[in-house]
């Protein structure tokens, strides 16, 4: 069976193949229709399903053991709980990330057009892990840090803080959203300045406290600004004005985007908000940074790019929509956006590919 793993993709890096004394021939196949074959094996099992959050594709037993199925799920990153008799359970025969809160299977199917991520023929950057104690919440947190493929450290970079969403951590944008691959390229074609891209685990929170999310995504920005940025001037060669830093993100990201850059216009010169929450869906207490948005003056000097985008299908477009009537009449330069899909990758690869040329520019 033939299975496609770009060393970028998967958590799991080295992709398990399965040894046919034991697993016989489990994995799958992305067909060129778009299609995926699947083939579990699953001693004793009545029932299996790849479930796509409530929409299930059932596979039928071909043995005793073994289950098959060709699928059509889609096109782009496609998350799945492989259900075996109604529990949940991961598959080594699949590539696995992380999100929901928890490592996941997924399929990347390729879009026609979108190759603009594809690996092959150009230079390639790097990205780093690394380790750095936060003050706010008392204990070691994680960042990785691209840098260009030509990076210097003789030379001096602006930096764009780049965020995930919610039940996800800093590896998403690297592994799920491909954010080096897409950087190499548009570097290579020319088509984006060079920057260092710093992903942060925006699920942080104290050691004790009650996990939910206001507390996860209010207590991001103050480590972003006590702890990860200074941690990030003091270890690269980086700009350190306004005009030379950006943050942007996804979903939860994009709301703590809009916490951090509207409360700080003083350090932030450029903003990007994908699948996009200017104000939170659930409801929030201190709405003072929107203020800003009242002074069409002020705000045109603070950003050079303050960038809204949002899935045609997104199941928050009812919020998305909400800020557009918020802002109607405001006469704020702001970029607004949209993208065929849903609340998934595939809208965010397209909002970053979007977004960086966009970013440092005079």
């Amino acid at each position: 069976m033939k299975r496609e793993w770009p060393l970028d993709t998967a958590l799991s890096f080295d992709p398990y193949y399965g040894e046919p004394d034991r697993d016989g021939d489990a994995g799958y196949e992305i067909l060129p229709d778009g299609k995926v074959f699947v083939r579990v094996k699953a001693l004793s099992a009545s029932r299996i399903v790849i479930d796509r959050f409530g929409t299930e594709f059932p596979l039928e037993r071909v043995s005793d053991e073994m289950w098959e199925g060709t699928l059509d799920l889609g096109r782009g990153f496609l998350y799945f709980f492989l259900k075996i008799d109604g529990a949940d359970v991961l598959s080594p025969a699949f590539p696995i990330g992380y999100g929901c809160c928890r490592p996941m299977n997924f399929f990347d199917v390729p879009v026609p057009g979108e190759d603009w991520d594809a690996l092959g023929g150009i230079p390639h950057g790097s990205v780093t892990r690394h380790v750095f104690f936060s003050e706010v919440t008392g204990k070691h947190e994680v960042c990785l840090v691209y840098l260009p493929p030509s990076f210097n450290w003789r030379k001096k970079y602006p930096v764009l803080y780049l965020q995930h969403g919610y039940g996800e951590n800093e590896t998403g944008w690297v592994f799920q959203g491909h954010a080096a691959r897409i950087a190499d390229r548009l570097l290579y074609e020319g088509r984006m300045e060079e920057m260092l891209l710093v992903m942060g685990n925006g699920m942080v929170r104290i050691e004790g406290a009650e996990e939910n999310r206001q507390l996860q995504s209010s207590l991001f920005p103050k480590v972003l600004l006590s702890d990860l940025i200074p941690f990030i001037e003091a270890t690269y060669p980086v700009k350190t004005d306004k005009w030379s830093r950006a943050m942007a993100g996804l979903s939860m990201g994009s709301y703590q985007t809009s916490l951090v850059t509207l409360a700080n216009p003083s350090l932030f010169g450029y903003a990007g908000l994908f699948s996009g929450f200017l104000r939170a869906p659930w409801g929030e207490e201190d709405t003072s940074r929107l203020s800003l948005l009242e002074k069409p003056g002020d705000f045109a000097e603070s950003f050079r790019v303050f960038y809204r985008a949002m899935g045609t299908e997104d199941h928050f477009f009812g919020s998305f929509a909400a800020d557009d009537a918020f802002l109607e009449g405001k006469q704020l330069p702001i970029v607004r956006k949209t993208f065929p899909g849903g609340h998934d990758w595939g809208v965010w690869r397209r909002c970053l590919y979007d977004f960086l040329p966009l970013l440092f520019k005079e």
